[in-house]
């Protein structure tokens, strides 16, 4: 036996006038309406971002070369996953414009996946849990993947005090998302809470990975080293420029 699932919204409905779309819109709590309106699973409030998905969604753009990145990453033999943010500092805008969605695999095989996505330059905030555990065999990641070229450092794992700062942005506007985070978005649609209160730890990699990046990655991303050795600010050894020696493992 199969399953289909289809998502029928209000353009499917041509019955409904503009009248009485906006006033059963108006009825809605925020986080149900692109469930009611647009057929997007929402968890309702049992999310633990209630905040619709069309008002973080942004289309991909060429982004500015002094906008400062960074990127958190949470490991694990199941899944690791990266979230790569640039930041906005006039507006104070966090976007999330690129993702590593891996499993099963090697540190160095994901490894060269992140760097094709952050060079030899970018700083990465990973799970500080990573500092004395594998994902197989219990050696220290941390290690791991700076040997295999990443600059990391451990992120703050504040986790109540993490969720907060994300939604205090994503409600606010000033987290957004490239809408091809296709594995970001599916992420988002899940995460919630169960009967108790407690984060339901399923497919919530981007998620810690997006924690990471917003409470340690702000302060620590930089601009391309390229882009500040035009306007003269980098020194021309990129070794001197890397703000987390790998002393501090």
């Amino acid at each position: 036996m199969t399953k289909h699932v289809v998502m029928a919204g209000w353009d499917d409905v041509p019955h409904l006038s503009p009248e009485a779309k906006a006033e059963l819109i108006a009825s809605y709590p925020p986080y149900q309406r692109d469930a009611r309106t647009k057929g997007i699973p929402q968890l309702g409030s049992g999310a633990i971002y209630p905040v619709p998905e069309s008002e973080i969604i942004v289309d991909p753009f060429q982004i500015p070369a002094y906008f400062p990145k960074a990127y958190g990453l949470d490991v694990g033999w199941n899944r690791t996953a990266a979230a790569f943010g640039a930041l906005d500092r006039e507006t104070d805008t966090l976007y999330l414009y690129s993702e590593h969605y891996q499993g099963q695999a090697e540190p160095p095989v994901h490894a060269a996946g992140i760097k094709a996505r952050a060079g030899d330059w970018m700083p990465g905030f990973i799970d500080p849990a990573s500092r004395g555990r594998g994902q197989k065999d219990g050696d220290q990641l941390l290690v791991i993947y700076r040997e295999n070229g990443l600059i990391l450092s451990p992120a703050i794992n504040a986790v109540e005090a993490g969720l907060y700062d994300v939604w205090q942005r994503l409600s606010t506007g000033r987290l957004k998302v490239f809408k091809t985070m296709q594995n970001w978005l599916a992420e988002f649609r899940i995460y919630r809470r169960d009967e108790k209160g407690h984060v339901v730890k399923e497919g919530d990699h981007l998620m810690d990975a997006t924690r990471y990046l917003v409470m340690s990655g702000l302060d620590g991303a930089v601009v391309e080293p390229n882009y500040l050795r035009k306007m003269g600010h980098v020194p021309q050894v990129l070794s001197d420029f890397n703000p987390f020696p790998v002393e501090d493992a």
